[in-house]
């Protein structure tokens, strides 16, 4: 052998043998997560399930007065989604806060007011009066002395917890980006609130149509069993690439 070659560096062999470790932590992690996004996504889809079977039983269900569902509540159980009927003097012109909505696309603000009770476990409830389009600038009148009797047929709703960036509510404001009805009771001045809301199906300003009652969104989507076959199917297709690359790994050169 001349000493050129021997002065040559010697390749090593490559070492398609060796098992990737980290490659395969990192594989199991993604797999982990991509499992238990799938998994919450079929809890969603039976939660979201349960929703629209409370909403098509409303479309037939009785209203019920409102006190004795009260007290159901009150010893902590659920009621939301209970059509319900009860009086209202005075809501017509009763002072409101702003809750931004979007319905149907178009942005607006949902009126919400006070409603005392006569009797029943608590003192007040919030009622969502209906929505009003952004492009709409009148607003009903104000009068707090008001007692102009008014009974309404509406859903009991539960307060949906904000989103993860949902602007923070501003009290000392009329504009608010969430329901949450203690504070809400508070700017209102509302004592003993309930802790459901009324959502409004006839209005409570029969002579001005821009107030449109819209107790329950119209077409509630239920696209969960879609979404968590996506992120099976994207756990299938990782597993599927890893075993690929480490059959090839462990081939032969």
């Amino acid at each position: 052998m001349s000493v050129e070659a021997q002065r040559a560096p010697q390749l090593k062999p490559s070492p398609r043998g060796r098992f990737p470790v980290g490659l395969t932590l990192a594989v199991l992690i993604c797999e982990m997560i991509l499992v238990a996004l799938g998994s919450w996504q079929v809890q969603r889809m039976a939660w979201k399930q349960s929703i629209l079977t409370q909403v098509a039983a409303l479309r037939s269900a009785p209203p019920r007065p409102l006190a004795p569902v009260l007290e159901r509540a009150a010893q902590g159980a659920s009621v939301a989604y209970t059509r319900v009927t009860l009086d209202c003097p005075g809501l017509a012109q009763a002072p409101y806060l702003e809750v931004y909505s979007v319905r149907e696309g178009v942005a607006g603000t949902r009126l919400v007011s006070a409603c005392r009770l006569a009797d029943g476990p608590y003192r007040s409830i919030l009622v969502d009066r209906g929505f009003v389009a952004d492009y709409i600038s009148a607003r009903p009148s104000i009068d707090p002395a008001s007692l102009v009797p008014m009974t309404i047929t509406g859903v009991l709703r539960a307060p949906d917890p904000p989103g993860l960036f949902a602007p923070v509510n501003d009290p000392a404001g009329r504009l608010w980006y969430w329901r949450d009805t203690a504070a809400m009771a508070v700017a209102l001045h509302a004592a003993g609130p309930a802790p459901v809301f009324v959502a409004a199906e006839n209005s409570t300003n029969p002579g001005w149509r821009a107030l449109s009652p819209a107790p329950i969104p119209e077409d509630i989507p239920n696209n969960h069993f879609a979404y968590a076959l996506t992120w099976f199917g994207l756990a299938v297709a990782l597993a599927a690439v890893y075993l690929a690359m480490l059959f090839r790994r462990r081939g032969p050169p």
